[in-house]
């Protein structure tokens, strides 16, 4: 398909808007079936991170040890790590 041509523009174009349809059905069809799942009361999200972890996050930042290594450690992702530390500063 040559895209340099009025044609191959069309082409291009409806495709690309038949892709876009398709992705906004999609999603459409995801949010419903989150709903329905939450009235049925089965769908309840992640669980959050237990209280114990996000203390001895903070300790082990506070004694000094690099974020990577408290990761690493605690086998929790780097943005975890920062996330949890970043809370702790504004409470």
């Amino acid at each position: 398909m040559d895209t340099q041509t009025p044609t191959g523009k069309l082409m291009l174009t409806v495709l690309g808007g038949v892709a876009q349809f398709e992705r906004e059905i999609m999603l459409e069809r995801q949010r419903e079936g989150v709903a329905k799942a939450k009235a049925a009361g089965k769908y309840k999200g992640r669980t959050p991170l237990a209280t114990e972890l996000r203390q001895e996050v903070v300790s082990l930042a506070e004694s000094g040890m690099a974020k990577t290594k408290i990761a690493r450690q605690l086998n929790i992702g780097e943005a975890t790590v920062y996330r949890i530390l970043a809370a702790a500063k504004t409470a």
